[in-house]
């Protein structure tokens, strides 16, 4: 009786997981399929972009602000320091305690700039111990009082002007800024955020593993929220308007180990909206060492999970819609009811396929219509893939429509990988379960690599 009741139970969780799970795949692909019919746009917009001249095409008044919170960069800064430049543009460095040449490679790529006539300024940002590596959203909060002296020096409107966050490794898309600035044109506009590519996708699996997450699933998802104008912000190629910042008070970037989507949340709850753009995007370095990825994917999901405290706060927002909280709730809710419960849900599932993979999936009932039948094996063994694969089949379709020159054969992979891969997720959401339990918030830096010449446009 215990067992029955026990085995009845599961089955329960299992369909409800499993439920929500596709259910919200389904949602949020199928909300970011509409808007880019609305704004015009296909799935292989950006798919072959070139990335480095961001200021091309851009007709806009606004004065722009670049913040770069930089930790031991000296292989990656100069690069990105060069594509920023440009009109009406100041780039704000924040050497956070570097032990190698960040600040001066920056400063010599300003200086270059200047040389060959280039507008804009590049100004660096010296934090020394104890003062600093007490995370990024600390180093942004030095930066902004930075960019607030120099907007008050100038006599600018802070309505009218932009903050970009971007990594040390991050690049714009060529006219990027003439397709992010006029989004601020609408007044309730707060932030931007660019979808991400993975600029050294082709180095090994996991790099093309993170591109096919950022650009076939993430991106996809992004464009959805932008009907309820819930847009994550990201810690790369974030855009937000300075009087929205300075609505948060004098450190608008918590200490949490995802200050971006504590941002995003601050910003959604006073009435701001979030948004992004199908035609402009930022790439960046992916990591290419399984354990550097783990400790990031680990931070992440303490940093979201962390988050979930403030689903009160968004509930009672009286400046948030009901379906922008309920988007914004579900999206927080996603590691504690989707991955923790699938993490085991899943083994559940792979015993009865490895036990009894005639019957079907939860209960081990056979289906009646095939039972004894020759159809019986191929029906369930289908029934049990499609349970496995569907959603890997939706995103390697996404993937190919995103970009053609990933191929079929690579798409599918990637696709079907993503399963092998969950337990990656299954590892690090256990592992930051397991560092909140321990009161450990501590933040480790992921580390960049040197690449060879850096070229405009990705292959």
């Amino acid at each position: 009786m215990l067992k029955h009741r026990l085995i009845k139970a599961a089955d329960a969780v299992g369909h409800t997981v499993i439920a929500m799970s596709a259910g919200y795949l389904a949602v949020a692909m199928g909300a970011g399929l509409f808007e880019l019919r609305r704004q015009k746009a296909r799935l292989r917009v950006q798919g072959d972009t070139a990335y480095g001249s961001p200021h091309r095409g851009r007709r806009d008044h606004r004065h722009l602000y670049a913040l770069i919170p930089c930790l031991n960069e000296e292989s990656v800064i100069g690069t990105t320091v060069d594509g920023l430049l440009g009109p009406r543009t100041t780039v704000v460095v924040i050497d956070d305690g570097s032990d190698d040449g960040t600040g001066r490679t920056a400063e010599q790529a300003g200086e270059a700039a200047r040389a060959d006539g280039r507008e804009g300024e590049v100004t660096v940002l010296r934090r020394e111990l104890p003062d600093a590596r007490q995370g990024k959203g600390e180093a942004l909060n030095h930066g902004i009082v930075r960019v607030r002296e120099r907007v008050a020096a100038r006599g600018q409107d802070p309505a009218e002007v932009v903050v970009c966050v971007m990594d040390a490794d991050g690049r714009l898309s060529t006219r990027a800024l003439a397709r992010v600035l006029p989004l601020f044109d609408d007044p309730r506009t707060g932030g931007v955020q660019l979808g991400v590519r993975i600029r050294n996708r082709r180095g090994n699996f996991l790099t093309w593993f993170q591109d096919y997450q950022f650009w076939a699933m993430a991106a996809v998802t992004q464009f959805g929220r932008n009907v309820t104008s819930t847009v994550s912000l990201g810690g790369n190629g974030q855009f937000t308007r300075l009087s929205a910042l300075d609505g948060l008070g004098a450190r608008p970037w918590s200490r949490s180990l995802t200050e971006d989507l504590d941002l995003a949340i601050s910003l959604a709850v006073r009435g701001w909206r979030l948004r992004t753009t199908a035609h402009a995007s930022v790439d960046q370095q992916g990591v290419s060492e399984l354990r550097r990825l783990i400790r990031q994917r680990t931070r992440w999901y303490q940093g979201h999970m962390t988050a979930g405290r403030r689903m009160g706060e968004i509930w009672r927002a009286p400046r948030l819609g009901h379906l922008a909280a309920l988007e914004m709730f579900s999206y927080l809710l996603v590691p504690w009811v989707l991955d923790l419960p699938w993490s085991l849900l899943f083994q559940y599932c792979l015993i009865w396929f490895l036990r009894s993979p005639n019957v079907l999936v939860l209960r081990g009932r056979p289906a009646a219509a095939v039972d004894g039948t020759r159809l019986r094996w191929p029906v369930n063994l289908l029934a049990w893939y499609l349970l496995t694969f569907a959603p890997a089949l939706v995103t390697s379709w996404t993937y190919l429509r995103r970009d053609r020159s990933v191929g079929v054969a690579r798409a599918l992979l990637l696709g079907h990988s993503f399963v092998v891969m969950n337990y990656l997720s299954f590892l690090c959401a256990w592992s930051a379960l397991f560092r909140m339990l321990r009161g450990q918030t501590g933040w480790t830096k992921t580390t960049r690599e040197a690449e060879a010449g850096l070229a405009t446009a990705v292959a």
